[in-house]
């Protein structure tokens, strides 16, 4: 009798034990889970960028990494419990530490960063921002079509904002008109024109500072890489000293609307003031917006008398020449090396 009962008595011991172990971790893990949910403060903004088809997990594994919360497994729970959002491609600005509830709200409410790449055009722009709600690909158009914005670098009579507005990110605030996001981009280009000496710089060349924006987005359209941008200044500038046409893919692609792609003979034949192939001399606005490294090349071109350059590695390296000769050299390198 004794020892059974002592059994038993061992057995609720182990039991009841157990049962506070359980209850204990339980309630770690509720303490843990609560802790994750409403973290805070928010600390610095973060943009996270969630690509075409990233699977849930993969967002997640994203706020992660970019410390926007601190646990993709209570991030899972929390929204098994409270419902999973529709998350769109696109850019999010979000705050590190920020609590789930005010994660799964901005996800639901849709991207709200429009990145503009050096590059882009106003019409490439405006479409990028009509993909955003409230906001309108035409209205925007219109809206720099009606110079209500200006900047301070543009020429008179200039037909639109074209290399006047500065690439990179920009965060939509709920119920942001397009005339504040345009003037955001006009200041932010001014600002870093002037903050690269534009004018100094420009002067030095004995050119406008429009002359060197143009100038500047025919290098971002030429070069692309920075290995490249200041010796396709160099190229420019010693093409408009000798006299000789720009013969610039890139500005030809502009006049038809176009951002990369064969060029045709037909092409070339077409006469806009945008063909360097028929017209000597710059184009009459810049054919895109700039980066400042862009800007910084059109200022600061490399010493050399090239005359030439063709793209001769997957890289993005072109090589440059003073001569035709050597062009087509470069040329026939860029074909053996599947490039031409």
């Amino acid at each position: 009798m004794r020892a059974s009962w002592s059994r038993r008595r061992i057995l609720a011991t182990v039991v009841g034990g157990a049962v506070v172990v359980l209850v204990g971790l339980l309630a770690y893990a509720v303490i843990w889970y609560e802790a994750q949910v409403h973290a805070g403060p928010a600390g610095a903004q973060t943009v996270v960028e969630v690509t075409p088809g990233s699977t849930m997990r993969q967002v997640e594994s994203s706020l992660v990494q970019q410390k926007v919360a601190s646990s993709s497994l209570a991030l899972r729970i929390y929204f098994f419990l409270h419902g999973s959002p529709t998350v769109s491609s696109g850019g999010y600005a979000l705050r590190r530490n920020e609590s789930f509830a005010a994660i799964r709200s901005s996800l639901a409410a849709g991207p709200n960063v429009l990145v503009v790449p050096a590059g882009f055009t106003v019409a490439e722009t405006a479409a990028r921002v009509g993909q955003f709600p409230g906001h309108d690909a035409s209205a925007f158009e219109a809206l720099v079509a009606s110079r209500n914005v200006i900047s301070r670098y543009e020429q008179p009579g200039a037909p639109s904002l074209d290399g006047l507005l500065a690439p990179g990110q920009y965060i939509l605030t709920p119920g942001e008109s397009d005339a504040t996001l345009l003037a955001q981009m006009v200041t932010r280009f001014d600002t870093e024109a002037a903050a690269v000496g534009l004018d100094q710089g420009a002067a030095a060349l004995g050119i406008t500072p429009y002359e060197a924006i143009t100038v500047a987005s025919i290098v971002q359209k030429e070069g692309v890489y920075p290995q490249n941008l200041a010796k396709v200044a160099r190229v420019v500038y010693n093409r408009l000293a000798a006299g000789m046409p720009l013969q610039m893919d890139s500005t030809v692609l502009f006049s038809e609307g176009r951002d990369g792609g064969k060029v045709t003979a037909a092409d070339l034949a077409r006469n806009t003031p945008y063909n360097t192939y028929l017209h000597k001399g710059l184009t009459p606005t810049p054919i895109c917006f700039p980066s400042v490294a862009s800007l910084q090349a059109a200022l600061h071109p490399a010493p050399g008398n090239w005359l030439y350059f063709v793209l001769v590695a997957r890289d993005g390296t072109e090589a440059f020449s003073d001569t035709l000769a050597g062009q087509l050299a470069n040329e026939q390198l860029a074909k053996s090396r599947g490039l031409g």
